[in-house]
């Protein structure tokens, strides 16, 4: 009788019975996920923007530290690039010390500048004017002085093995003691008239001003030419 009772109570049961869940649930997950997104680009685009205008604020920083004096950002001249040391007017600025190998100065206004002791290997001072400026103990082997002004220029004891010195370069009333003009192509007229004061040893390579300049040699050659 009992197996009776529990097989009808069974037949009560329904064939396939179907969990139900409220319709809420599915819709409530999907907006907390949209919020999560959106939240989570909204803190993306906000650091970026933040990014951005930090490094917007730093490159303007810079660009005004620099456009207000030429001068502190001259390493930005080399090499033979259109730098803030080409076609500048620099009258009277401190280079000395300073390695500056291979610095663009092309047509630049040097006047009373300072090059002392600067280290100016293949530097360009191509048509710039050097009236008066200091390049004594300066390194400028194989620097390009074509056309450029070197009057009343302090050369003493720099190394200008070389250096580039064609066209109308002139070194009217420069001070060369010690000075070493070795393999620079001088003008007959420009090596005549530094001969007629050459003097001193360069204490770095340790040979005569005079002999650099072959003075005695183009001396022999013109007493020469003149007997014959």
């Amino acid at each position: 009788m009992a197996i009776l009772s529990f097989c009808f109570c069974c037949s009560k049961l329904p064939s396939n019975p179907k969990l139900h869940f409220p319709p809420q649930t599915h819709q409530a997950t999907s907006q907390v996920s949209l919020k999560s997104a959106e939240s989570s680009r909204n803190g993306f685009i906000s650091l970026s923007e933040s990014i951005s205008r930090a490094s917007f604020l730093a490159l303007l920083s810079a660009s005004l530290f620099f456009a207000s004096d030429p001068a502190l950002a001259f390493k930005g001249g080399g090499p033979y690039g259109a730098g803030v040391t080409r076609g500048q007017d620099l009258t009277g600025k401190d280079f000395s010390g300073k390695s500056l190998i291979k610095q663009d100065f092309k047509t630049s206004i040097l006047r009373q500048a300072n090059f002392k002791g600067a280290k100016l290997l293949g530097a360009s001072f191509f048509d710039a004017d050097l009236t008066g400026a200091d390049l004594s103990d300066a390194d400028l082997r194989g620097a390009d002085f074509s056309l450029a002004n070197v009057t009343k220029v302090n050369l003493s004891n720099a190394n200008l093995e070389g250096a580039l010195t064609t066209g109308n370069t002139s070194f009217k009333g420069s001070v060369i003691q010690g000075a070493d003009f070795t393999d620079v192509p001088l003008r007959e007229d420009q090596r005549e008239y530094l001969c007629k004061f050459a003097d001193g040893l360069n204490t770095v390579t340790g040979n005569a001003t005079r002999e650099t300049l072959l003075c005695e040699y183009f001396r022999f050659i013109s007493f020469y030419m003149i007997k014959n």
